[in-house]
């Protein structure tokens, strides 16, 4: 493929991103974009960066021969049938995470794909960041030996409205499972053991949904690592990301990326800027980066860098987290199915 034509589902503010970033790379073209609630103000958007086409069904994309792949960026219940249709079609896909809250529905979607011979790469941007990339990057080379400990620390400077608490999937599906898969991503390894505790510490909103604002989770991975990750929706400082592996020969650790390096110090203490307040700010650059690699890997067959499987690992350690917070144990991978049905059975 000499050009690469993309139709993007779903444009709201990720779909929007999306497009942007596709619009400013080389050999892309953006065709169409679908949104059920496609109005005048889409298309004025739409018109402003050349997108000819601005439709309410996205099956006016899937059936357009002349596109090649698809941005699936619509709500999370859509991914599973948008997924199939695409392959069926014969279209590759981007999917935001995650690819849906059901674990089952993913393994079809991810069949789908493998018998249609299609790529998916899936939307966990975090990986394409410049510190988390490089926390990996000494991981694999040995620099600090045999991975022991990971942590992970992801906060939000403030908390979702309650109508997207509602549908989120909670917590662990929604939130962590960024940490989840940068948990898998810097320490190389599968986790096998997953135990979460959350509360409800901010607004006793999430409580209403059965949900928590304030979780950590240890884990237990395949290679004998053990890992923490902790969440709070409300980090009244700003956008808090940072990540530490702990190992035989060492440590690296990586902390938030600020406005700038200016600090000031005087006899009153010692001030800098508060961290990029959001995922926005903060991962500009790796929406770009992980968009890039996707095209790159359409236009000279490089490998994805984060497929299908990776989307439903996170989704299994989301799903245990979500049991072991239930259930008050440790829960293994391998275990999540049987403990969903007998749960299921039980209510």
């Amino acid at each position: 493929m000499n050009t690469i034509k993309i139709g993007i589902i779903g444009a709201g503010r990720i779909g929007k991103i999306h497009a942007d970033n596709l619009l400013r790379m080389k050999q892309v073209e953006v065709v169409a974009v679908s949104d059920l609630f496609a109005g005048p103000e889409l298309e004025a958007w739409a018109a402003e960066r050349g997108i000819e086409q601005v439709v309410k069904d996205s099956n006016v994309i899937m059936a357009n021969p002349d596109i090649d792949a698809v941005f699936i960026c619509s709500s999370t219940d859509t991914h599973v049938p948008l997924i199939k249709q695409a392959a069926q079609a014969g279209k590759h896909i981007f999917c935001e995470k995650p690819v849906s809250m059901d674990i089952k529905q993913t393994e079809e979607a991810l069949e789908a794909v493998r018998v249609a011979g299609v790529k998916l790469q899936i939307g966990f941007n975090r990986r394409f960041d410049h510190n988390f990339k490089r926390v990996r990057e000494h991981v694999q080379a040995g620099t600090i030996g045999q991975p022991h400990i990971v942590k992970i620390t992801s906060r939000d400077p403030n908390p979702p409205h309650p109508d997207y608490i509602k549908v989120s999937g909670g917590i662990f599906m929604d939130m962590m499972i960024h940490d989840f898969d940068m948990a898998r991503y810097v320490c190389g390894s599968e986790v096998e053991e997953v135990y979460a505790q959350g509360n409800v510490l901010i607004n006793p909103v999430f409580a209403e949904y059965g949900d928590v604002d304030t979780a950590i989770v240890t884990l237990k991975f395949s290679n004998g690592a053990l890992g923490v990750i902790d969440n709070s929706r409300q980090a009244v400082y700003g956008y808090d990301q940072r990540v530490e592996v702990f190992g035989s020969k060492g440590s690296v650790a990586v902390t938030n990326d600020h406005p700038n390096t200016a600090e000031i110090s005087t006899a009153e203490g010692i001030v800098r800027d508060k961290p990029l307040h959001f995922f926005l700010e903060r991962y500009q650059a790796a929406y770009v980066e992980e968009t890039q690699m996707f095209i790159d890997s359409l236009l000279h067959g490089k490998p994805l860098p984060v497929e299908g499987n990776d989307g439903l690992q996170a989704e299994r350690m989301a799903l245990a987290a979500k049991l072991s917070s239930r259930l008050g144990r440790p829960v293994k991978i391998s275990e999540i199915h049987e403990l969903e049905e007998t749960l299921q059975c039980q209510s």
